[in-house]
């Protein structure tokens, strides 16, 4: 029975359409995913992290003044306070950077003065420094854990080539940022997925940004969402060489192991996304000489469109992406909220211009009439 004796369930709420949005659309039977009117592959290699941020924030590809003005704006909001940079050394080194990142947006909430201000001018602002925080948050834990002094943001350079510069001690060369900032471009929205779902749901109840934004990061964070690229790795590394692919993946299909990076619950044929990865998971292959990583990518998606007819998605070449750049693979998933934290907060924004408390029903298949019995009868 569910809650007002009417209604159809949907598990996972498959096929429910929760809100109305001018953000993104995944149009998952025909492999196309369109950002604000354009197609991902209009903007992938074209558009830069910045313009897409422009793009989901303010619903047009900025000028040349617009896009400066969101630069400056991004790179301007860049520090922490000391309180959170001093919670965040106090983390023990083996802490989890997801959870740092969880614990760290949250806390930002706490030294922000105006920190329940939804009103749309103060909602906005919050929202472009999260967007330029987030990263900071990740790369002051890296190299706190690493036993390396942190190196501070750096105005001059963009969001994908700061975040990169914090990691590793060194402003980053001109692929290794074109790289890392066509990633952010490919993650920065995908329609209704859970943790977007998570921030929309938090935020109608009228809470703050921080909140809704700890809310997306802790979704994020499972296997089946965000943390898929760090399962795919390690699959791969536990295969080893590609002359194990065939056997490793017949063996896993025989006892119906999941392959991670295979499928999605979406599109019903190529993840537009995937094929951009792949081709800048080939280049970094034949540049830095370890082929391997790409081989059993390649091999793998083969047999799984053979045996299943299931596409790679974009965690699948991601995984082998931010290995090659000499990512730590438990980053790969911060990274991925580093880029969605700006389609997070343009839906959070939205949500907030038309709100509605979202409440849906549930089926109750529980028992009824029964009949209280006092403690000492039990």
């Amino acid at each position: 029975m569910s809650d007002t004796d009417s209604g159809t369930v949907s598990k996972g709420l498959e096929g429910i359409v929760a809100a109305v949005t001018r953000l993104s659309s995944v149009r998952g039977q025909v492999g196309q995913l369109i950002y604000a009117g354009y197609d991902i592959n209009e903007l992938a290699g074209n558009a830069t992290y910045e313009e897409v941020v422009h793009l989901l924030h303010k619903g047009h590809l900025p000028t040349r003044s617009e896009l400066d003005e969101m630069k400056s704006q991004l790179a301007g909001y860049r520090e922490l306070p000391d309180e959170v940079i001093n919670l965040i050394l106090s983390f023990p080194k083996d802490t989890p950077p997801m959870h740092v990142l969880r614990t760290g947006v949250s806390a930002m909430g706490c030294f922000d003065p105006d920190r329940d201000n939804i009103e749309p001018e103060p909602a906005r602002q919050k929202a472009l420094k999260l967007i330029a925080q987030v990263p900071v948050i990740i790369a002051y834990f890296h190299r706190h854990r690493s036993g390396k002094d942190l190196v501070h943001p750096d105005p001059k350079l963009s969001e994908a080539a700061n975040f990169l510069y914090m990691i590793d001690g060194e402003v980053p060369g001109d692929e290794k940022t074109r790289t890392m900032d066509m990633c952010y471009v490919l993650h920065a929205d995908h329609g209704m997925n859970a943790s977007t779902f998570s921030a929309r749901v938090t935020i109608a109840t009228l809470t703050d940004m921080y909140s809704a934004v700890t809310s997306a990061i802790g979704t994020l964070k499972g296997p089946l969402h965000g943390g898929a690229n760090e399962g795919v790795i390690r699959m791969l590394q536990e295969i080893g060489s590609p002359d194990r692919v065939d056997d490793y993946i017949a063996d896993a299909l025989a006892q119906k192991k999941k392959i991670m990076g295979i499928g999605h619950r979406v599109y019903r044929t190529l993840d537009p996304r995937a094929p951009h990865l792949k081709k800048m998971a080939q280049i970094l292959s034949s540049k830095l000489g370890e082929s391997k990583w790409i081989e059993m990518s390649e091999r793998i998606a083969e047999i799984m469109l053979r045996e299943k007819n299931l596409h790679a998605n974009v965690d699948f070449y991601s995984a082998t992406v931010y290995y090659s750049l000499g990512i730590p693979i438990d980053l790969f998933t911060p990274i991925f909220a580093i880029a969605r934290t700006s389609g997070w907060t343009a839906h959070i924004l939205e949500q907030l211009a038309n709100n509605r408390l979202i409440r849906p029903m549930s089926d109750y298949d529980g028992v009824d009439d029964l009949k209280f019995v006092p403690i000492s009868e039990r």
